[in-house]
C-alpha cells in the first residue's frame, strides 16, 4: 500500500466525524428558533403577549419601493455640502486655544511637578545600567554548554 492508500481511512473516518459534529452541532441550534417563555415568572404574559405581537415576519409589502435612480447631480450637491461643513469644522477647530497656560515652559514645570509628586515603585526605578547588567547575566545563563570532547 501507498502512502496515500494508508491514510484515506483516516481522511474519510475524519471527514464523518466533522460532518457528524456539524450537524449536531445545527440540531443544538434549532430549539433557539423556538424559544418558551417560564410560565413562573411574574412578566411572563406580557413577555408572551410581545412575542405573540411581533411573531409575523415582515412581508414584501412592508418594505419601501426601489425608486428610480439618485441622479449624479444630487449626488454631487451632498458630496460639496460635506466638503462645505468639514471646513466649516476645521476652521472652527483651528480657532480652538489648546494650550491653557500659554507658556510652554511652564506647562512642562507643572507636569513635571506633576509626575514628580507621584511616588515610583522600586522596580520602576531601577537604572539602565542594572537592567542590562540583569539581561547580560540572564543571556549568560541561558547559553548553551560547550560540546562534550566524544573523542
Amino acid at each position: 500500500m501507498t502512502a496515500g492508500e494508508m491514510n484515506a481511512p483516516i481522511t474519510k473516518i475524519a471527514a464523518l466525524l466533522v460532518a457528524a459534529a456539524g450537524i449536531s452541532g445545527l440540531g443544538g441550534c434549532a430549539n433557539a428558533f423556538n424559544p418558551r417563555t417560564d410560565t413562573t415568572s411574574p412578566v411572563a404574559p406580557r413577555v408572551q403577549a410581545l412575542v405573540d405581537a411581533n411573531r409575523e415576519y415582515p412581508r414584501w409589502e412592508d418594505f419601501p419601493r426601489a425608486s428610480a435612480p439618485i441622479p449624479a447631480q444630487q449626488f454631487a450637491v451632498q458630496v460639496n455640502t460635506l466638503k462645505v461643513s468639514g471646513a466649516a469644522l476645521a476652521g472652527e477647530v483651528s480657532r480652538l486655544q489648546w494650550d491653557q497656560t500659554g507658556d510652554p515652559a511652564a506647562y512642562a514645570a507643572d507636569t513635571r511637578a506633576r509626575v514628580n509628586a507621584v511616588p515610583v515603585s522600586p522596580v520602576t526605578a531601577e537604572t539602565l545600567r542594572e537592567i542590562e547588567e540583569f539581561t547580560r547575566r540572564t543571556r549568560e545563563r541561558g547559553r548553551a554548554p560547550p560540546p562534550i570532547d566524544r573523542r
